[in-house]
């Protein structure tokens, strides 16, 4: 896309799991974060 450029990425220790893994935002201090395997077993399931 154009006006985009790479994204920054940040490791992250799953909550859950606790595997290394890489997200494209700034984790919040005190909130959990998940891998991509454990962040679909979380989320919500869409309509």
């Amino acid at each position: 896309m154009p006006g985009f450029g790479p994204r920054e990425m940040n490791t992250i220790t799953c909550s859950e799991c606790g595997a290394q893994s890489e997200v494209p935002f700034k984790p919040a201090e005190g909130r959990p974060v998940y891998c991509r395997d454990c962040y679909a077993k979380h989320r919500t399931p869409r309509r």
